[in-house]
């Protein structure tokens, strides 16, 4: 199988950058359309449903960097730590305007909604597990938690169900979009169920033909 074309190791530090930029442009877009009156007639409403998809999105892209480099040769592992924080800053602003645009710091608002109401009692949940996942998103963490930190970062597969979970009960209807967000988070929770066998054939195959290529 040919392999993707790899960046040039001096190209990396910037990629990644740049990866933070534009992955936060949309943000800037729809605040701007938010501002400007170009999210229809209940702004603060449409914002926090954008921003909630993009955050669905970005953790939809950090789960399919292993099925990418596992199916597809694809390697792009350096971009899933900036990709899970882009999903938590898109959280973060989605549960911000939810807060201080939708409620204006009503407390007592929150609290009842988060009791009372199914789907953000999930997105909650959802917020509280990913802090402690972008907290500890460096190498100082990584050396110090050593396997708990893999293990604690398989939160991320609770979140990406939750966050799915919590779009469609929030929308109240699975649409062509919702559904195609759903499904892919489905797929990408389902290959890891799957990894290990295909991981395995594809290592008994290569093993198969080296001896071939040695005999040659």
């Amino acid at each position: 199988m040919a392999t993707f074309p790899a960046l040039p190791r001096r190209y990396h530090s910037a990629s990644i950058w740049g990866l933070y930029i534009v992955g936060l442009c949309p943000a800037a877009w729809y605040f701007y359309q938010a501002s400007t009156g170009g999210l229809g007639f209940n702004p603060v409403k449409e914002f926090e449903h954008v921003i909630g998809i993009w955050a669905l999105r970005f953790i939809i892209a950090t789960l399919a960097i292993t099925p990418l480099r596992d199916l597809a040769t694809i390697n792009w592992v350096r971009y899933r730590r900036a990709l899970g924080l882009i999903a938590f800053y898109y959280v973060l602003i989605h549960f911000a305007v939810y807060l201080l645009l939708d409620l204006q710091l009503n407390f007592g608002a929150v609290g009842s909604d988060i009791v009372r109401r199914p789907y953000i009692t999930i997105g909650f949940g959802c917020l509280l597990m990913l802090i402690p996942l972008a907290v500890t998103s460096n190498n100082w963490s990584i050396r110090k938690l050593g396997h708990g930190w893999i293990k604690l970062h398989k939160l991320i597969y609770l979140i990406a169900a939750g966050g799915a979970l919590h779009y469609v009960l929030a929308v109240k209807s699975v649409t062509l979009v919702p559904f195609i967000h759903v499904a892919l988070i489905a797929l990408l929770l389902a290959y890891r169920s799957v990894r290990k066998p295909i991981m395995d054939r594809k290592r008994a195959r290569k093993n198969l033909g080296q001896p071939a290529r040695a005999a040659r």
